[in-house]
C-alpha cells in the first residue's frame, strides 16, 4: 500500500500552502475515488463524493474540530470518504420512490455484507494486463465482506484494528477474512499459471 505523506506537507497545507495541498490531492485523489467507486459503482457519484471529501479535508485540516493527529491522516481521510458515501446513500434512499429502494440498497455500502468490486485499470503491457484480468476475476469469486477487507487494507491502507472498528467485527474475524481471501486468491491465480503473491498483486494494482 502507498505510504503516508510526510507530516511537513500536511502541516504546510494546514497553513494554506497551495503546493502542499496539491501534493495531498495528487497522493490521495485516485485512491479515495477508487474506494468510493468500488462501493457505489457510479462514476458521477464517485466524482461528486470525492470532491466533497477534499472540501471537508480542506476545511478541517489543522482545525480544532477536524484532523489534528498527523500520524493518522491516512485512516482519517478514508474514514471521511466512507462517511460521506454513507451519508449520500442514506439521503438518496430517503428521496427514492419505493420502486427505487432496492437499487439504492444494492449500491450502498453495508457493514454486514458490503459489495465491493475493485476497479482495475488496463495497461499497455500485455503480461501486466493478463495479470490484472486474472486478479479481477479471482476477486469477483470472493464474498463481498472478504473483498471489502482487502479493499480497505490495500487501497485505503487501514490497519486491521481500524477495519475491525469500521465493520463492527472482532479483529480476529477480520484477520481470518484476510487470510481466507488471500489463500483463495493464491489458489485461483496459480490455477491460471500466475505465480505472483496475491498480496503483492493487490499492492501493485492499487498503486497503478
Amino acid at each position: 500500500m502507498e505510504g503516508s505523506l510526510d507530516t511537513s506537507i500536511l502541516e504546510r497545507a494546514a497553513g494554506g500552502d497551495q503546493t502542499a495541498w496539491r501534493d495531498i490531492v495528487e497522493h490521495y485523489g485516485s485512491r479515495v475515488h477508487g474506494l468510493i467507486r468500488s462501493q457505489c459503482r457510479d462514476d458521477d457519484l464517485a466524482e461528486e463524493i470525492t470532491q466533497s471529501v477534499f472540501c471537508t479535508v480542506a476545511q478541517k485540516l489543522g482545525s480544532d474540530s477536524g484532523y489534528v493527529e498527523l500520524g493518522r491522516f491516512d485512516a482519517w481521510i478514508f474514514r471521511v470518504a466512507m462517511n460521506r458515501l454513507r451519508d449520500e446513500m442514506r439521503r438518496r434512499k430517503r428521496q427514492a420512490a419505493p420502486s427505487e429502494q432496492g437499487v439504492l440498497e444494492e449500491a450502498g455500502p453495508k457493514n454486514e455484507t458490503p459489495e465491493v468490486t475493485p476497479t482495475l485499470r488496463l495497461v499497455a503491457d500485455e503480461d501486466d494486463r493478463e495479470d490484472r484480468e486474472a486478479l479481477r476475476e479471482a476477486l469477483e469469486t470472493l464474498g463481498p465482506a472478504d473483498r471489502l477487507v482487502l479493499e480497505l487494507r490495500h487501497r485505503a491502507g487501514w490497519s486491521f484494528k481500524e477495519i475491525a472498528d469500521e465493520l463492527g467485527q472482532p479483529i480476529g474475524t477480520v484477520l481470518a477474512r484476510q487470510h481466507r481471501a488471500l489463500k483463495k486468491l493464491k489458489s485461483l491465480l496459480e490455477s491460471r499459471g500466475k505465480t505472483k503473491n496475491p498480496d503483492d498483486a493487490l499492492e501493485q494494482e492499487h498503486r497503478a
